[in-house]
């Protein structure tokens, strides 16, 4: 009886404790010796500290909760807390560079957006909010804002939240409260949703007008963005701008955290296309092989594929986004796969193109060999630190002149002409950033000289419609791509998607190899 009275007593302290009534401190060795009980030792109080976080509610994983995902310290899987705050800090100075003004930065959460009547979609973050804050979850609010009597990049971050509704959460999950915000984003008060116009009342008059950083031109929140309408429109003084400029900025740079990320996605996704290859064998249908990879990349620590996946067989790869996937691949023909992984709000983006067979046909592997050289070349280039613009212009010329060794193009045209000519066969640049977004940080120009930190793609093709009658029928309906993923670094370049053969020789070896 002894033992169950101790045990009773044990777990109502420590419910107490836990509800932030300062029990624990109560149940001291003397207490539990009056009572016949074991004296608690320092791995029990622990347990029972412990428990504290163990009640913290959130809408996304938490270290405690996922600790196969989040480590301690980290907000998401592999960017610390301490990074997110040092993201901010970085913002606000860029935005405070003109002294004199006060600065908020409002930047909403996407909502939560439905495929029909109360299905929701996979639920995708406004990428900006998600690199300030780490947050995770539909309808908050991120606001940054300088102090008064101080300038940036001082300053003072909110995340307003919905509050606590049983009903919605039933559905859709658990939410973060307004009081847990600063313990799982690390911002310094959380307050209800209900109160983000009253909050920026006050800061209109402490502040003295600050300047708005809010990209109201395209909100990513419509209906927040009509709460704020009223308050927008107020007649202030000071100017609105948006922030998106400034923060692409900063995110098109990696930090350490963000590259291992980058190799871990971009790992995956060329592990996953390989694993596919060697899946393949002919006859298969589109869907299967955008089922087989899929699943590769999931069961290789991906979250999800990054985007709908191009699995294009036979002629309609010259559709250079297609997406159906809804045909069948027969023996003889090419697939070409366009696909890649997310990893911890990260995005990879290969393709590959391989005979279902197993082996190229001799115009197959002339298309192959021609882009491939061209790839080679433009990731050499990549290594001085050109801009997009030079290695697209890069891409042209050397295209130009694999296309006349084909006989596709005349030999009798001079360079321009050229040029011109092959972005005929590749009508898409050869290359974009990518990171948090597949086509990530899309304000950054293209005319920018890469930096070391800077991750892009490179991704030449040849498309040779079936109607093209200028050119030798043996390579009429090929469409060949071949993309990989490039870090920028001091000493040159990392390919990052290295984890999926490239060579003909190699694709040959393997491509139904789960079969033999």
């Amino acid at each position: 009886m002894e033992g169950f009275k101790s045990g009773v007593r044990l777990c109502y302290r420590s419910r107490r404790s836990l509800l932030g009534i300062p029990g624990v401190k109560r149940l001291s060795c003397h207490s539990a010796s009056q009572v016949g009980e074991e004296k608690p030792d320092v791995g029990n109080m622990s347990k029972v500290l412990d428990g504290r976080r163990s009640l913290l509610q959130a809408g996304q994983p938490l270290p405690h909760t996922h600790p196969h995902l989040v480590e301690p310290g980290q907000v998401t899987s592999g960017i610390s807390r301490e990074e997110y705050s040092q993201r901010r800090k970085c913002l606000m100075k860029r935005l405070g560079q003109e002294e004199g003004k006060h600065h908020v930065v409002i930047l909403p959460a996407t909502p939560r957006r439905y495929m029909i009547d109360k299905i929701p979609y996979l639920y995708r973050q406004d990428t900006d909010m998600l690199y300030l804050s780490g947050c995770l979850e539909p309808d908050c609010v991120l606001m940054l804002h300088t102090l008064s009597g101080s300038c940036a990049p001082r300053h003072h971050s909110v995340m307003f939240t919905p509050r606590h509704d049983p009903a919605q959460e039933l559905w859709d999950g658990p939410r973060t409260s307004p009081s847990a915000a600063p313990e799982v984003w690390g911002v310094d008060t959380g307050l209800p949703l209900t109160e983000l116009t009253r909050y920026l009342g006050h800061l209109e008059k402490d502040l003295g007008h600050p300047v708005l950083w809010y990209h109201a031109s395209s909100p990513p929140n419509p209906e927040l963005h009509h709460r704020l309408q009223a308050w927008l429109a107020a007649g202030r003084q000071a100017g609105t701008a948006s922030p998106k400029s400034h923060i692409h900025a900063l995110r098109l740079i990696k930090s350490p955290a963000e590259v291992e990320l980058m190799r871990a996605t971009c790992r995956i996704s060329g592990e996953a296309i390989a694993a596919t290859m060697r899946a393949t064998r002919a006859p298969v249908a589109e869907n299967h092989l955008f089922a087989t990879v899929d699943y590769h990349a999931r069961m290789r620590g991906a979250d999800h594929l990054a985007y709908p996946p191009v699995v294009a067989g036979g002629p309609r790869a010259n559709i250079i986004h297609y997406i159906s996937n809804n045909q069948l691949i027969h023996p003889g023909q090419m697939v070409l796969m366009d696909a890649g992984s997310e990893v911890g709000g990260y995005s990879g983006d290969v393709t590959r193109t391989w005979p279902i067979s197993g082996d190229f046909t001799a115009a197959q592997r002339d298309v192959y060999e021609a882009v491939l050289e061209v790839q080679q070349a433009v990731i050499s280039t990549a290594a001085h630190r050109p801009t997009l613009d030079q290695l697209f212009s890069a891409m042209c010329a050397k295209l130009g002149k694999v296309l006349q060794e084909l006989c596709i193009l005349p030999l009798s045209y001079g360079d321009g002409q050229l040029m011109r000519a092959a972005y005929g066969f590749c009508p898409h640049h050869v290359s974009h950033y990518l990171g948090m977004d597949v086509h990530d940080t899309p304000l950054m120009p293209r005319n920018k000289p890469l930096s070391p930190g800077c991750c892009i793609t490179v991704e030449p093709g040849i498309y040779v419609s079936e109607k093209n009658t200028a050119v030798p029928s043996r390579y009429l309906g090929l469409g060949v791509r071949i993309e990989d993923d490039i870090l920028i670094t001091e000493d040159g370049v990392e390919v990052l998607s290295d984890s999926c053969p490239r060579h003909p020789d190699e694709i040959e070896a393997i491509v139904g190899e789960d079969y033999k």
